[in-house]
């Protein structure tokens, strides 16, 4: 089963380079990076919300948003997944 977080990075991505009209993403591409990054804020905000005081399934909900915005944020950036995991690995090796 392909990894989902992966495939989501490459259908942004294919919207970054090749804009769907009325798609979400290309609205927020459009938007530009202050909007995307308040989207960022504002989900980081709303799995805060979710985690002191909402069932699992909300919790689940808002960090799936997040994961998705930050992804989106990524793509604006030219940072992809390998950069994070690159780093992550770095930041773990035995030193």
């Amino acid at each position: 089963m392909p990894d989902m977080i992966v495939e989501l990075e490459a259908i942004i991505a294919d919207r970054k380079a090749n804009p769907k009209p009325g798609s979400y993403t290309n609205t927020l591409f459009d938007k530009g990076l202050n909007r995307i990054a308040q989207k960022v804020g504002e989900e980081a905000t709303e799995v805060v919300v979710a985690a002191l005081g909402q069932d699992r399934d909300a919790q689940v909900g808002e960090l799936s948003d997040l994961f998705y915005h930050t992804l989106v944020l990524m793509a604006q950036l030219d940072i992809s997944l390998d950069d994070v995991r690159a780093e992550l690995a770095r930041r773990h090796r035995p030193e």
